[in-house]
């Protein structure tokens, strides 16, 4: 795959790494150490997780004061480190190991050589699962700012290595001109053949591909909101369901979040990929809905909903931010009829305002047995909320819990199933409560979550290094197809077309 062409930051890092690339690494085990009774400082914090049978070798940094060399044991698998404690270890070797242990635990011992010797320090397991996860993530890199849209992308990594490919990154440096944005990148039922994402500001529009193909399109009309804004394929059919949203950003001043963003208002829409046509879902004047999910079977249509018990009017807008902790969104569903293309009776899946907190982003398992969302003390976009953790609900029984060991006291946000409902793929700002980061934990059979760990990359330090946040990370089964020339013209060089409104 195309290595994506970053910015100067990571340029920078690229550098770096190719300097302490070429440190010696020791080769083989100590056969003289002495075990000591401490666990290895290391980062990222893979100590006993579960892992899927097909990741990338999961580098890691050792620190220990005074040490001058390191020896990673994994398994049969023999890793040296560089001076600054950094393994990179062989793919080859690496993916034989895993192949060979599906479903069994690999032991890992990490060796330091102190002035006085080497030192063996307690070991720690690494859990193979015989469940893959999807070969490729997609994800968008963003500075965490609020008003500026340049030097932001949207990549796909090879989960099962370390490349990354573009997709389509916007310009490199601010202009009037062509400064635009690009989000809520989404896929049909885990592949690429069929896929979107928006462009904001400049050149504007939703862009719309199936397979190496691509066109824009423009959702406007005097009854819908704004353009459409959170997206989700139906698994089978040419349809997408939109949210359209007037919302807005606020600053605290004295308060431990950074920001608030804010729904005035939000609706559902129904768009037809072959007829470029839109129609209204839920549309009205007392709640705000938004971040529609389909179930996998297409039968049914979640989504969150507040009650806001306000006219829409220009005061809305300083009512909402004067009350935007106590803005609650439930979770519901509506059912779908696939031939006649029609909706029933909304139905209340989870009632977190009866408890005092939110829900945001409603994703369900590819069997139809979970419903997987982010809860917080209040608001959907729980990006910056510390409270926001992960959840699920029992679709069988109702039974809601949060997935305990995957969560943290920072914020998770969004997240994705992975197509054989055993991996979890989500964005969390654990490391240092102002980036967001890739963490996978894996789901078992009983509805439990597992440790979470980092995305691996070949340098450890690559996720503290990079000065942008992983964004809205996606599972799909394939690769792109479509080329980022292809893309970079259907942006810059085509008016999007206007879908026609259905009452």
């Amino acid at each position: 795959m195309k290595r994506s062409s970053f910015f100067i930051t990571t340029t920078l890092f690229i550098a770096v790494l190719a300097m302490s690339s070429c440190s010696g690494r020791p080769k083989s085990v100590p056969t003289a150490f002495t075990d000591v009774t401490d666990s290895a400082m290391i980062f990222p914090d893979y100590r006993d997780v579960t892992i899927p049978p097909n990741i990338a070798p999961m580098n890691i940094k050792v620190s220990d004061d005074g040490a001058t060399e390191f020896v990673v044991e994994i398994g049969s698998l023999v890793a040296g480190a560089t001076a600054d404690g950094k393994t990179d270890i062989d793919s080859t070797a690496w993916r034989q190991l895993l192949e060979q242990n599906k479903g069994k635990d690999i032991a890992v011992h990490v060796y330091a050589h102190r002035p006085a010797g080497w030192v063996r320090f307690l070991p720690y397991t690494l859990h193979v699962a015989e469940e893959p996860i999807d070969g490729f993530l997609s994800y968008r890199l963003i500075e965490p700012g609020y008003e500026l849209y340049r030097q932001l992308g949207l990549y796909q990594r090879n989960l099962s290595n370390f490349d990354e490919a573009v997709i389509y990154e916007n310009n490199r440096s601010f202009s009037d001109k062509d400064n635009h944005c690009v989000n809520c990148h989404n896929f049909q039922n885990y592949s690429t053949d069929r896929m979107l994402f928006h462009v904001r500001a400049a050149h504007g529009g939703t862009v719309i591909i199936e397979g190496n193909e691509a066109h824009k399109i423009a959702i406007k009309h005097d009854s819908i909101i704004a353009a459409g804004v959170y997206p989700s394929w139906h698994p089978t059919q040419a349809l997408v369901a939109f949210s359209t949203n007037s919302t807005g950003q606020v600053f605290h001043m004295f308060h431990k979040e950074k920001i608030e963003v804010l729904d005035m208002a939000s609706d559902l829409l129904l768009y037809d990929v072959e007829k470029n046509s839109v129609r209204h879902i839920l549309r009205s004047s007392d709640a705000l809905e938004t971040f529609p999910c389909w179930a996998p079977d297409g039968s049914r249509l979640y989504y969150c909903s507040a009650r806001c018990n306000e006219a829409r009017a220009d005061s809305l807008i300083l009512r909402t931010v004067a009350k935007y902790d106590s803005l609650l969104y439930d979770i519901y569903s509506i059912p779908f009829d696939a031939a006649t293309r029609t909706f029933g009776e909304p139905r209340l899946e989870v009632d977190a305002s009866a408890s005092g907190h939110s829900t945001s982003v409603p994703r369900i398992s590819p069997d139809g047995k979970y419903l997987l969302y982010t809860q917080g003390d209040y608001g959907q976009f729980h990006i910056w909320h510390h409270s926001a953790d992960l959840w699920v609900k029992r679709l069988a029984n109702s039974d809601s819990y949060p997935l305990t060991a995957a969560n943290s006291a920072e914020a998770e946000s969004f997240h994705s199933w992975s197509s054989n409902g055993r991996w979890i793929a989500f964005a969390s700002r654990r490391l240092d409560a102002a980036y967001s980061r890739v963490f996978i934990a894996y789901f078992d059979r009983d509805g439990r979550a597992h440790k979470a760990f980092l995305l691996p990359q070949r340098d450890p330090d690559f996720n503290t290094m990079l000065l942008k946040s992983f964004n809205v990370p996606e599972l799909t089964k394939d690769a792109v197809k479509i080329s980022t020339e292809k893309l970079n013209h259907i942006v810059y060089d085509t008016e999007a077309e206007l879908a026609s409104y259905e009452e």
